[in-house]
C-alpha cells in the first residue's frame, strides 16, 4: 500500500494502473476512519482491482465558525485500519498537501445550482461548492472507474451526481447504504464529539425516522404531517438544541414536499454545538 502526498505523483500511479487495464475505485475520506467508512472501503474492493482512499480534510468546505481546526485526525491510526486489509487490494492512500489542492492564488470553484442551496446549504453556506470543488480536483488526480460516497450525506450524494452528469465524467458514483451503531445512529466522525447524555439520546434521530417512515406506509401519517410529526418528537428531546430541518423530500429536487411516492425523510439537528444529519428513503 502505497503512501501518495502529491496530485503529480497520484496521477502518475493511477495513469500505470489505467494502462494495464485495471479498474480503480476510489473512497474519498477527511479521515478518523471508523466502520462506516471501512464498509464503503469493502464495496470498492470487492467491485474494483484496486483501490484508492483519500485522506484530506477540506478546508474550503466549511464555513467560518465550524469545526475545521478541531475536526477529528488521527493519521497514523487511519492508516493501520487500512494496511494490509482486504487482500491487498488498498492500492494507496492518497494524502495531499493543502497547498497542492489549493495553490497560492486559487480561484476557481464548482457551483451545482438548485440542490446546493437547501437542506443543509441553507445552514452552511458554501460547503456543497467546497464539496464539489475538491472532489472534482481529487477525480482529476485519482481518474476512478468507480468513485463510492455513503448515503448519509443525502444531499452530498444528490450533489455528485448531478456534478457528474452535467461536467460529462467518466466515472460511476455508488452510493453506499448508511452504516449505524447498534442502537441505530448513524457513524460519523463527528459522533465522538458527544457528551454521555447526548450520545444516550442521540438513537431518538433514526428511531423518530423510522417510525414516521412506517406511519406514512401503513397509512396512519401523511406526508403532508410529517415536518410536525418530526418536530414534535425531536422537540421533546432534551439533549437537542436546535432542529435545523425536519421533513420530507423530494428525493431528486430536494423540494419539501406534502405528497409524492418516494420521500426522503431528512433531519439535521444539533445536540450543543454538535450537528447530525440523518435519512430514511421510503417508497409507498
Amino acid at each position: 500500500m502505497e503512501i501518495i502526498r502529491s496530485i503529480s505523483g497520484m496521477r502518475e500511479f493511477s495513469g500505470d494502473c489505467l494502462q494495464s487495464n485495471k479498474s480503480i475505485g476510489f473512497v474519498p475520506t477527511m479521515g478518523a476512519l471508523h466502520d462506516g467508512h471501512l464498509s464503503i472501503v469493502r464495496q470498492s474492493t470487492g467491485a474494483n482491482d484496486i483501490t484508492v482512499v483519500s485522506i484530506f480534510i477540506n478546508p474550503t468546505q466549511f464555513s467560518e465558525g465550524e469545526d475545521f481546526n478541531c475536526y477529528p485526525r488521527d493519521y497514523d491510526g487511519d492508516i493501520r485500519k487500512l494496511d494490509g486489509l482486504y487482500g491487498g487490494k488498498i492500492a494507496a492512500v492518497f494524502m495531499p498537501e493543502a497547498n497542492d489542492i489549493y495553490p497560492d492564488g486559487y480561484k476557481t470553484y464548482v457551483e451545482v445550482r438548485g440542490l446546493s442551496e437547501k437542506l443543509c446549504g441553507m445552514f452552511r453556506p458554501g460547503h456543497f461548492t467546497g464539496v464539489a470543488t475538491v472532489v472534482l480536483k481529487l477525480f482529476n488526480a485519482v481518474n476512478p472507474t468507480r468513485a463510492y460516497f455513503g448515503l448519509k450525506d443525502y444531499q452530498q450524494c444528490a450533489v455528485l451526481k448531478k456534478m457528474r452528469d452535467d461536467l460529462n465524467l467518466d466515472c460511476e458514483i455508488v452510493l453506499c447504504p448508511t452504516v449505524r451503531e447498534a442502537d441505530g445512529l448513524a457513524m460519523s466522525s463527528r459522533n465522538a464529539y458527544l457528551s454521555m447524555e447526548q450520545r444516550l439520546d442521540a438513537p431518538c434521530i433514526y428511531k423518530a425516522l423510522k417510525d414516521t417512515g412506517h406511519a406514512i406506509k401503513n397509512g396512519s401519517l401523511k406526508i403532508k404531517d410529517i415536518a410536525a410529526k418530526l418536530h414534535e418528537t425531536l422537540s421533546a428531546v432534551k439533549s437537542i438544541t436546535e432542529i435545523q430541518y425536519a421533513s420530507a423530500y423530494d428525493p431528486d429536487t430536494l423540494d419539501e414536499i406534502t405528497r409524492g411516492v418516494r420521500v426522503l425523510i431528512a433531519v439535521a439537528v444539533k445536540m450543543g454545538t454538535t450537528r447530525l444529519i440523518d435519512n430514511i428513503l421510503v417508497e409507498l
